[in-house]
């Protein structure tokens, strides 16, 4: 079983020349319980991908703490070296930048594999998982879509046998036909391993087809939170309904309610 991650009142400041100090994350607190599934939602620039920086230790915190498996992450950031022995591994946005195009994709995963040798899978089988052919291996990011090289970086990101996997917005730069695809695979991907899934996006139609439960965030605050389907089918905050009213009625999913702001 894998440990806890556990945030509290967790704080990002920015100090910008010639204006008041940005709270880009302000008091946020939180749990992600090992194996669950917990999906952060909100508009650009909220603090999203902020937070998920803070918990890989990209960045310091301001302020409050976040700790995982009981042992704290600290504020002023980590090293390379211990970044890369935390089990948490993200998987970014941009899946052309995220990825070396000088080295074979094979390679690139084998170096994630060594982090901590012995508790992943092989090359081959991690291609499997996210359903890629192993001959994969051999080629180079270029020779990939979009979407392939998305499968690559969750391939990498697995190879370290994480505990917790965090998405990064990991499907917005994709094809809406891929988008609820990549999304169901990272679930697959964290559960059959055993890990938990952080997954970021502002779009919650796919964080409910995904997410156990769901915090909404908004100017770097979280305003509400729960269990996905409460959330869906209840919002309390305005700027939750606002999110759900912005959907289209007919997505794929099902006839969606349109939710007027209160």
């Amino acid at each position: 079983m894998g440990e806890q991650l556990s945030v509290s009142d967790a704080r990002v400041t920015y100090n910008v020349t010639g204006r008041a100090a940005l709270n880009a994350v302000d008091g946020v607190s939180f749990t992600l319980e090992p194996g669950a599934v917990l999906g952060l939602v909100g508009e650009s620039g909220c603090g999203k991908s902020t937070l998920a920086r803070a918990i890989c230790g990209l960045v310091p915190l301001s302020g409050g703490s976040i700790d995982f498996g009981g042992a704290p992450i600290g504020t002023l950031g980590l090293s390379g070296r211990d970044r890369r022995l935390l089990r948490i591994q993200m998987v970014f946005q941009n899946p052309y930048a995220s990825l070396n195009p000088r080295r074979r994709i094979g390679k690139q995963i084998e170096d994630a594999r060594r982090i901590h040798p012995g508790t992943a899978l092989t090359v081959g089988e991690l291609l499997d998982q996210v359903e890629l052919p192993r001959s994969t291996a051999a080629g180079f990011p270029f020779q990939f879509s979009g979407g392939q090289r998305q499968r690559i970086a969750i391939a990498r990101a697995m190879a370290t046998g994480p505990e917790v996997l965090i998405g990064d917005e990991p499907i917005a730069s994709l094809d809406a036909s891929l988008q609820s695809k990549v999304a169901q695979l990272m679930r697959r991907v964290a559960i059959e391993s055993g890990a938990s899934l952080l997954f970021i996006s502002h779009d919650l139609a796919i964080v409910r087809t995904i997410a156990d439960r769901v915090l909404v965030m908004n100017r770097g605050k979280i305003v509400e939170e729960g269990e996905t389907e409460t959330i869906w089918d209840a919002p309390q905050h305005p700027y939750t309904k606002r999110l759900l009213a912005a959907i289209p009625a007919v997505d794929g999913l099902g006839r969606i309610p349109l939710v007027a702001e209160a």
